[in-house]
């Protein structure tokens, strides 16, 4: 991805940079050739007196968000065939290219992916950093592992057709291993798979039923960090939470009923977890318009109040919380993503603060790239984000595209209304 060459100022706002440090008023940040050389009040700063300025306009002067759970692959999902076989490869590949460009104009910079049709997220990640399609830098995941029956099993054998678009379907090690092989050959970054069920099938797979065994999660992890991947899953039931945690997963997704011992294994090896939990609340508030029935509600009802406490504990703990997830579905669809921070505020209860810490460094860090991206401070690229307005006053502006007025990756804007009309 290229780099802004030269020196752009960014001025005359607030700053808040991420690590969670409260916000410094009249602040600076200069990037000279897209990394951040100062980030600091603006009476501090070097001068610049070439310079490129951006003019803040009084509002707010924060990191690129980073969305640390994306499905680009997912588009106004509403059924199970919407996933795997309502559209070809070429046609899911327009569509995520799509959603890529639309996740960088809510300003969402990096992205981490959790699960893709057709190993598309590797190739998309590819035309991003080659500047051929305008998107958040990716870390890229691929088709998913799950235990046969399980919840991504969905398609009956009278069909005559299998899961492998989306899905690895496995039982015991050894296919748990293949299926790995496979991901690794296909270049993808991160392994997903379904140690748990989900609300969504309450019938089969409930988010109390596990859906893998613990020896094909340590088959799993056993092979993709040999070839150096990291591993993650969907973990909703307490004992998935702690076989993914034993088995030696490098993050979790959703960690909805999270224990005491969950909690401190979680801790003990400094494993993050992204929540994805304003997917249950649309899921409740919505569910009805597109079919959900009332055990399916009742489901997503359960996961919401327990998800909700569990995030309380993490962040209470000191543990690492990304922001994000499931983004993509008729009732969530994509270019709402940052209504996921209002809900942490009003809903789960976290400070504004904090909310913005978990949605800029702490997904940063599921992403591996805290050195990198994630908070404004020298050394680091200049993905940065220039809001108009407060967002500690009302972090719901965020949700607002017209409130951005520069998206930037590496010094360059990408988008915002000073570089396109407010109403695109």
């Amino acid at each position: 991805m290229k780099l802004q060459p030269g020196t752009t100022v960014v001025k005359n706002g607030q700053l808040v940079d991420g690590t969670g440090s409260a916000a410094i008023p009249n602040a600076a940040v200069i990037i000279t050739d897209g990394l951040i050389t100062y980030a600091g009040p603006a009476i501090d700063a070097p001068l610049a007196p070439d310079a490129r300025v951006i003019d803040a306009r009084g509002g707010t002067i924060m990191p690129g968000l980073v969305e640390a759970h994306i499905h680009l692959t997912y588009f106004n999902v509403s059924e199970l065939q919407d996933l795997d076989i309502k559209f070809p490869v070429e046609y899911v590949t327009l569509q995520s290219a799509v959603n890529a460009k639309t996740a960088l104009e809510c300003g969402y910079t990096s992205a981490r992916s959790g699960g893709c049709l057709h190993n598309i997220d590797v190739w998309m990640k590819k035309a991003i950093e080659e500047d051929m399609i305008p998107g958040p830098r990716l870390s890229a995941s691929g088709r998913e592992i799950c235990g046969a029956g399980g919840l991504m099993d969905w398609n009956p054998d009278f069909r005559r057709i299998g899961m492998e678009g989306i899905v690895f379907i496995v039982n015991g090690p050894e296919q748990a291993r293949s299926a790995v092989r496979k991901l690794v050959k296909d270049g993808i970054e991160w392994v997903k798979t379904y140690p748990t069920g989900d609300a969504a099938s309450p019938d089969i797979n409930d988010h109390h039923t596990l859906c893998m065994t613990f020896e094909e999660m340590h088959a799993v992890v056993a092979t993709a960090h040999n070839h150096g991947l990291k591993v993650t899953g969907h973990c909703r039931a307490t004992e998935g939470i702690r076989n993914a945690l034993k088995a030696g997963y490098d993050a979790i997704e959703h960690g909805t009923f999270m224990d005491d011992e969950c909690l401190d294994l979680l801790l003990k090896r400094n494993v993050p977890m992204c929540p994805g939990l304003g997917f249950e609340l649309l899921s409740v508030q919505r569910g009805k318009e597109f079919g959900l029935s009332q055990r399916v509600l009742d489901g997503h009802q359960e996961t919401l109040e327990a998800g909700a406490e569990s995030c309380r504990k993490v962040l209470k703990a000191g543990g690492t919380l990304g922001l994000g997830g499931d983004y993509g579905f008729a009732w969530t669809p994509h270019g709402t993503y940052a209504q996921e921070m209002t809900f942490f505020v009003n809903y789960v209860g976290f400070s504004t603060l904090d909310t913005i810490t978990c949605a800029t460094l702490g997904g940063a860090k599921m992403m591996g790239r805290e050195r990198e991206i994630g908070t404004l401070e020298a050394g680091k690229l200049g993905d940065v984000l220039v809001v108009a307005g407060d967002v500690l006053k009302d972090i719901s502006i965020l949700e607002n595209r017209n409130n951005l007025l520069a998206v930037m990756q590496g010094g360059v804007v990408k988008a915002g209304t000073l570089v396109k009309p407010a109403s695109f």
